[in-house]
């Protein structure tokens, strides 16, 4: 019997030991929940990156819209579902200084001007105007050389441009005629540009390039390096820097803080690899350079770059969508 009772204690304290041990026992990482409104080729170039990597099946990636995502990092902070998120810069910063909901990087950059230690510029877009050439010949139109030049009375119906209200491309636009005109004459500029728009104003920003192309309007207002691969492959597509300066948005990268430590370290390495192996193509279809070594041909190289003198935020595009609305 006391053989027998030594036995069950022995057993019993090894069970004890057993159950400590495996509560304490750091947790496995789950798969890592990818947030982000990159477009069709950046989200190709971050998968590409991802699998090559050793990663496929550790990670679901799901698509959503800027106002859709920015609205949930806005309002739910570190307990929205993602672990990682790629979104515009503005929107990251804004929910961090709001929430304070993502980590500190754990890896080295090298960025070609200053960044949040928080997160990293993964692509970015640059403004411009775009015409087919075909179309501004058979209308007998001059090429313009400026966002103004559009609000001329020959361009009324010709004109394309993206909804600032659903696209943060028709942000480029904005900041470029604030900036050379000021708020008064900008919204004169503005009125005068939507009239000719009449219907072609679009809710996505790619809305104008495909309107251009096909000659449903002659001119318009988007993403430069579009213009440029079109006017590359041989297609009567040409693009204007335009006076009032080429701005441009950058999208970045951040880990969301989480409790689970196991799964935002997997987090953390994932967003190393996006940001290094993922460049060299995202910079092909989004030709601008954002690390140091970086460069980009002299097409793809805007003549008028500008930066907008206050710092890109969701309450200044607040305040420059009530502008837009303002001049309608």
């Amino acid at each position: 019997m006391k053989k027998l009772s030594k036995i069950l204690t022995i057993s019993l304290m090894v069970c004890s030991m057993l159950v400590t041990l495996i509560g304490c026992s750091p947790k496995s990482a789950q798969k890592v929940v990818i947030y982000t409104n990159a477009d069709e080729e950046a989200v190709a170039s971050i998968q590409k990156s991802l699998n090559s990597s050793g990663y496929e099946g550790k990670y679901v990636l799901q698509t959503q819209g800027t106002s859709e995502l920015g609205g949930k990092l806005m309002a739910e902070g570190d307990e929205i579902e993602a672990n990682l998120v790629t979104m515009s810069s503005y929107f990251i910063d804004s929910a961090q200084k709001k929430n304070d909901m993502f980590e500190n990087l754990t890896f080295d950059l090298k960025t070609v001007e200053k960044y949040p230690s928080y997160s990293a510029p993964i692509l970015a877009n640059t403004g411009a105007i775009f015409v087919n050439t075909k179309v501004i010949k058979e209308k007998g139109l001059v090429m313009p050389k400026s966002i103004k030049d559009l609000t001329k009375d020959e361009y009324k119906g010709l004109v394309s441009i993206p909804n600032i209200m659903n696209s943060s491309t028709a942000w480029l636009l904005i900041q470029a005629i604030i900036s050379e005109y000021g708020e008064n004459e900008g919204k004169i500029v503005l009125q005068k540009l939507i009239v000719n728009c009449g219907p072609h104003i679009e809710t996505s920003g790619s809305g104008p390039i495909k309107k251009v192309r096909v000659g449903e309007v002659a001119v318009g207002f988007g993403l430069r390096h579009q213009a440029v691969a079109d006017k590359t492959s041989g297609k009567a597509i040409d693009y204007i820097d335009p006076i009032e300066g080429n701005y441009s948005l950058t999208e970045s990268i951040a880990v969301v803080k989480k409790e689970d430590t196991a799964t935002t370290k997997l987090a953390m390495e994932m967003a190393k690899v996006i940001v290094t192996k993922a460049r060299p193509e995202l910079i092909k279809n989004y030709p601008v350079a954002l690390y140091e070594g970086e460069t980009i041909d002299d097409l793809n190289k805007p003549e008028n770059s500008k930066k907008f003198e206050k710092p890109l935020t969701v309450e200044l595009l607040k305040e420059h969508q009530e502008f837009f609305k303002a001049s309608k």
